[in-house]
């Protein structure tokens, strides 16, 4: 969970493979099968895209779910 913070606090200088990883390590934490699938395909697009900028951009749409984490999904 103090991973997950630290990454909201410092989003703009957090590199995407890290925030990549924490997202992959919470999403069995969600209760809803649908909602990890989702998620992991999202990952799955982001881990393929080439440029960083790009990877920032897709990371930033997943902040919720960082979020939702945090506050105990």
């Amino acid at each position: 969970k103090d991973d997950v913070q630290v990454v909201l606090k410092e989003f703009a200088d957090t590199p995407s493979d890290n925030i990549i990883e924490i997202l992959s390590q919470i999403q069995d934490s969600f209760r809803s099968e649908h909602t990890r699938t989702y998620l992991d395909g999202k990952i799955q697009k982001i881990i393929k895209t080439e440029t960083e900028s790009e990877k920032k951009k897709m990371c930033k749409n997943l902040m919720p779910y960082l979020d939702w984490y945090v506050q105990g999904n």
